[in-house]
């Protein structure tokens, strides 16, 4: 895809980067508060059919973004549509699970560098149009791409979620401690993927 966007990888980036904040841009500025994973959406479709449309497509590919943003639109609003109209919350857990969960992500979330733990937690901090302005000026203070802050979030994400998992799946059985009332945490460490 970059290929397409340009010959040089740089401009190609940049061509990337700033086409999809304009994708982002017309999806929000028509009501779609997902508009980040939207986007993500209208990428991948453009990256599934790019062998194909490279060979047929003449002029800025930037406007055949736009075309399948457009489409995508649609789809989002058939997605709204389907949506119930009504969402019953489940019952909330227990106590004792609400305490665990917490104490999983306090030990989790310590074990993250500094800069990763402020990263994460600033990420995900806003909704709407709050979250887009948000994450462009994280982008701009770390000096990378938007997508570039991206990637490094969701990889943050991951072994986030890895380890709270872990924790959890650990601490399953473990019961409040009697004497202080706190559940005692192993002393765990991220799982990682092993290669076959």
């Amino acid at each position: 895809m970059l290929t397409w966007l340009s010959p040089n990888r740089e401009l190609a980036a940049k061509k990337y980067e700033s086409i999809r904040r304009r994708v982002i841009e017309i999806l929000a500025s028509r009501g779609c508060y997902e508009a980040d994973d939207w986007a993500d959406i209208v990428i991948d479709r453009v990256v599934s059919k790019v062998d194909k449309v490279m060979v047929g497509f003449e002029g800025d590919p930037s406007f055949y973004f736009f075309g399948v943003t457009k489409k995508v639109f649609f789809e989002y609003l058939e997605y709204l549509k389907k949506k119930p109209a009504t969402y019953v919350l489940p019952p909330p857990p227990p106590p004792e699970k609400l305490e665990l969960e917490h104490a999983c992500l306090e030990s989790c979330s310590s074990r993250l560098s500094v800069e990763d733990r402020e990263l994460i937690q600033k990420y995900y901090c806003h909704t709407g149009r709050e979250k887009i302005d948000n994450r462009k000026e994280m982008a701009k203070k770390l000096g990378i791409g938007l997508n570039a802050l991206r990637i490094k979030a969701h990889r943050i994400r991951i072994a986030l979620r890895r380890c709270i998992d872990n924790c959890l799946n650990s601490n399953a059985s473990e019961e409040m401690n009697p004497a202080d009332g706190h559940l005692k945490l192993r002393n765990l460490r991220p799982q990682r993927e092993t290669t076959q």
